[in-house]
C-alpha cells in the first residue's frame, strides 16, 4: 500500500508525534520478523535445514507462509500444508495455497543444489484432494549428494526478491527483449506469456483494478486481508505474518488511533477510501504484465506453476524489475465470476487455467516481509 497516501491522511499528526516523542516510535522498524532473511543460509550446518532457511523466503499468498516440515526421516524432508493458514474466502479451493507451496519447493532444491545436493520430489505421494488440501503431504524431498548437480543461477537473488506493493515509475518502459528474458525461466512445464505494449497493458490495468474492488467491496473477502492486517512494530514481531503494515508512516498511524483495523473495515472512513486509492494507484501504473497458463488444473499442476512462478520472479529480480502479483481476478468464489471470464477469455484463448496475473514495472524499493523462523515451522 503506497505510503505516500497515508502521509495525507496523518496530516498534521505527523508533525504533532514528532513534537510529543511519538517520533521514536515511529522510526521503528521489526527485527528478529526480518532476521530469517539475515540467517539463511548461515545459521545451521545440517543441509536440509540450510536449504530450508531458504525456503521459507519464499513467496506465498498473504504471506501466510503456509508450510510444515517433518524431518524425522534422515535425508528426507515431508512438506506439509498447514491447513490452520487457509484462505477461505479468497482462495476456497486452496489453489493459491498451493502454488505457494510450489515456491517453497523450488526454492528448496536450489539452495540444495548449492550445497551440491539433488533433491527428487515426490508430489502428494499419498494423493489429494482437489477441493481442498489436507493432513496428508505435499511432497516428500529426498536429498542426494551428487557431483552432477549444478547451481541456478537465479539462487543468487533469493535474498533480494521481493514483491513490490508501491506504484511503478510510468516514465519508464519495459522492454520486449527483457519480458522475454524474464518469461524464458519457466522451466517447470507451466506456460508463461506477458506484454508491456502500452495499446495491452491499458484494459488490463481496468480489468485488474475493477477485480481488486470487488474484493475490497465484498464484505467478507475483504475482511478476510483486514484480519491479517499486522499494524506496527509489536504485531509483526508477535505475528511474522499476514499483511505488514509496519515503518514510520504505519507506526505513527497506529500510535495516533488513525490506523487500525476496525477503521479499515470502516467504508465511510479516510482510512479505506485512501487504502483504496492505494492500491488502484498500484494497478494503474502497471507497465506490463505476465501470466501463467496450465493445460491443466490439478495439484500437481498448481504446484508446478508455483515452482516456475518463483523462477519468474527471480529472473525479473536479475533484470531489475519489480513484479506484484495481481491475483483477484483469478479467484473462484460467485462475486468474482465475471472477472475470471473475463481474464480467461482474454489472457487463455485457447484454454487452459491462468494460474498467475502480476504487474511489471520499474520501482527502487525493496520490501522484504516477515518471516517465521524455521524452528517454527518443524514438526518432527
Amino acid at each position: 500500500m503506497n505510503r505516500r497516501k497515508f502521509l495525507g491522511l496523518a496530516g498534521g499528526g505527523i508533525i504533532l508525534a514528532a513534537g510529543t516523542g511519538m517520533g521514536i516510535v515511529a522510526t521503528r522498524r521489526p527485527t528478529a520478523a526480518l532476521e530469517p532473511w539475515e540467517l539463511a543460509g548461515s545459521a545451521y550446518s545440517e543441509p536440509r535445514k540450510r536449504a530450508l532457511s531458504y525456503a521459507i523466503l519464499a513467496p506465498n499468498p498473504h504471506n501466510q507462509q503456509p508450510w510444515l516440515v517433518d524431518l524425522s526421516t534422515p535425508g528426507e524432508i515431508i512438506l506439509l500444508a498447514d491447513t490452520s493458514r487457509l484462505l477461505p474466502h479468497t482462495d476456497p479451493y486452496n489453489r493459491q495455497i498451493t502454488i505457494g507451496l510450489g515456491c517453497f519447493l523450488e526454492i528448496l532444491k536450489m539452495a540444495a543444489a548449492e550445497d551440491g545436493y539433488d533433491v527428487a520430489l515426490e508430489l502428494f505421494p499419498k494423493g489429494s484432494n482437489d477441493f481442498a488440501l489436507d493432513n496428508r503431504p505435499v511432497a516428500i524431498a529426498r536429498f542426494e549428494k551428487s557431483v552432477d548437480v549444478r547451481s541456478d543461477p537465479l539462487f543468487a537473488h533469493v535474498l533480494t526478491r521481493s514483491s513490490s506493493k508501491e506504484p511503478y515509475n510510468t516514465g519508464r518502459p519495459v522492454s520486449e527483449a527483457t519480458l522475454a528474458n524474464i518469461l524464458s525461466a519457466a522451466q517447470n512445464g507451466t506456460i508463461a506469456r506477458g506484454h508491456v505494449d502500452l495499446e495491452k497493458v491499458r484494459p488490463m490495468r481496468e480489468l485488474t483494478t475493477a477485480a481488486l474492488r470487488v474484493e475490497i467491496e465484498t464484505p467478507r473477502t475483504y475482511k478476510e486481508s483486514v484480519d491479517l492486517f499486522r499494524i506496527g512494530k509489536e504485531e509483526v514481531e508477535a505475528n511474522p505474518d499476514g499483511i505488514d503494515f509496519s515503518g514510520p508512516f504505519f507506526e505513527t498511524l497506529s500510535t495516533l488511533g488513525m490506523f487500525t483495523r476496525e477503521s479499515a473495515l470502516d467504508t465511510s472512513s479516510s482510512v479505506y477510501q485512501e487504502g483504496i486509492a492505494a492500491v488502484v494507484e498500484n494497478t494503474q501504473t502497471a507497465m506490463g504484465h505476465m501470466w501463467q497458463i496450465s493445460l491443466g488444473n490439478s495439484r500437481i499442476d498448481q504446484i508446478n506453476t508455483g515452482r516456475d512462478w518463483v523462477r519468474l520472479n527471480l529472473a525479473a529480480t536479475a533484470n531489475g524489475v519489480a513484479t506484484q502479483p495481481l491475483s483477484q481476478a483469478l479467484q473462484e468464489y460467485p462475486e468474482m465470476s465475471p472477472y475470471y471470464k473475463q481474464v480467461h477469455d482474454v489472457l487463455a484463448p485457447e484454454g487452459g487455467t491462468v494460474q498467475m496475473l502480476a504487474r511489471v514495472g520499474y520501482r527502487n524499493e525493496i520490501q522484504r516481509s516477515p518471516r517465521w523462523p524455521l524452528e517454527a515451522k518443524l514438526i518432527g
